[in-house]
């Protein structure tokens, strides 16, 4: 959603409190919003599946209960900009379109909650919303930006462009925050989140490999994993990448960290992130490591172990997050990570303590 959301948009799940010990989104909120996928449509009579009105939220809500969606952890149905009539009641208060939503948004969030899911709603202050634009944004003055202060009030926060249903979109955001990371990792954890913006898996516009990658480096980052696509039209493929459970673990993992940039070369980034479990005596922690490959042809990739922070003198268990099998063992210093990456896509591993 356009330029307003990454500080004050208001969602069911999201409260502005005196400090971050509110006890909400200890690990990062999974779900389900509208935007990227349907926009701003509000012409029900030439585009009925696509339009912005009850069915479309009450249609995805059935697909996350029933599907297996919500049984792998999505649970928010978000809906966004555009439910809203043009004027307020006489109260002041904001009223759905009645033609769009006949029933009305308390019914709809009765229908959510009745399936087991979470209902979110997008609103605005003013008599304008977001899809109308907004004036404030701050993408290249990032010194101007307190993440700090941010993070003391808010859950989770917006940091760059909206994400469109494209590959070269991906990139922007990966490339963005590759050269925040420090900054990013600073103010992330369990409570306080950066958000890359929605996934987009599950949309045509992305090969299998692209999803995986999204999939991939969302989950290394600790991000939300809010979905916009249509999950009454998803390929068999693009679901199993939406509900691997092995990748979404990474994403959930209790520690929260938010996985930095080690190697950078041309086509190749290469992510690490501390993971559970971990050694109590040692405190030597597991490790998810991340391979994405830019370039439009396979790529061989071998790395140290070292490099990526991995020094558990008993070594490591190595397991492809992706095949879901384990694939080796890894011990000692010159101990490589080796993988021939598709084309615009990823590699993704746990790597466990031995003695775990």
């Amino acid at each position: 959603m356009v330029k307003l959301r990454n500080l004050i948009a208001i969602f069911l799940f999201f409260a502005i409190v005196e400090s971050l010990n509110n006890g909400l989104v200890r690990t990062p909120p999974m779900g389900w919003m509208s935007w990227t996928k349907f926009y701003c449509e509000i012409d029900c009579v030439n585009h009925p599946k696509a339009c912005i009105n009850e069915d479309l939220y009450a249609s995805q809500a059935d697909r996350m209960a029933k599907d297996g969606y919500k049984d792998v952890g999505y649970e928010y149905i978000h809906i966004d900009d555009c439910w809203m009539s043009m004027q307020r009641d006489r109260a002041g208060r904001l009223t759905a379109n009645a033609t769009r939503f006949p029933h009305g948004i308390k019914w709809l969030a009765d229908y959510v909650h009745n399936l087991g899911l979470k209902f979110a709603i997008y609103e605005d202050y003013g008599t304008k919303t977001c899809a109308c634009s907004w004036p404030a944004y701050l993408i290249s003055e990032q010194d101007k930006v307190n993440y700090t202060e941010i993070s003391q009030h808010c859950n989770l926060w917006r940091n760059f462009d909206d994400i469109s249903r494209s590959w070269k979109s991906i990139l922007s955001i990966i490339d963005w925050y590759n050269l925040f990371q420090d900054k990013m990792a600073a103010v992330h954890g369990p409570g306080q989140w950066n958000d890359p913006d929605m996934i987009i898996a599950g949309n045509s516009e992305l090969t299998d490999d692209q999803a995986r990658a999204q999939m991939t480096i969302w989950s290394i980052w600790s991000a939300p994993l809010i979905m916009s696509n249509d999950l009454r039209d998803i390929t068999p493929g693009q679901k199993e990448i939406l509900q691997n459970k092995e990748v979404i673990a990474i994403d959930q993992d209790p520690l929260g960290h938010f996985g930095k940039l080690i190697v950078n070369t041309t086509d190749v980034y290469v992510y690490a992130k501390k993971v559970t479990p971990v050694d109590p005596s040692t405190h030597e922690h597991s490790w998810a490591i991340a391979v994405l490959n830019k370039a439009n042809f396979t790529v061989g990739v071998s790395v140290k172990a070292s490099i990526l922070g991995m020094t558990n003198p008993s070594g490591y268990k190595l397991r492809d997050l992706w095949a879901h099998k384990n694939i080796g063992f890894l011990k000692g210093s010159e101990a490589k990570i080796e993988a021939k990456v598709p084309a615009t896509g990823v590699t993704f591993y746990k790597a466990t303590i031995a003695n775990k």
